[in-house]
């Protein structure tokens, strides 16, 4: 599954949550949003890294 989908799961779960009065569902949606926050974080880091990786290579020919 994508991130969006992670994230947007998270969201109906915390409304859900607030919706029926459970915190539990709450808090997993805000947990389940956090986790595709760092997802998307660290595979933003990895495409920057390859950039700064490809760029020193061309730079050595």
């Amino acid at each position: 599954m994508g991130l969006a989908v992670h994230r947007f799961r998270g969201r109906i779960k915390e409304i859900a949550g607030k919706a029926v009065g459970s915190e539990r569902l709450e808090a997993e949606g805000r947990t389940d949003q956090a986790k595709a926050g760092i997802r998307r974080a660290a595979r933003n880091a990895r495409e920057r890294a390859r950039g700064v990786r490809d760029s020193l290579r061309r730079g050595r020919s």
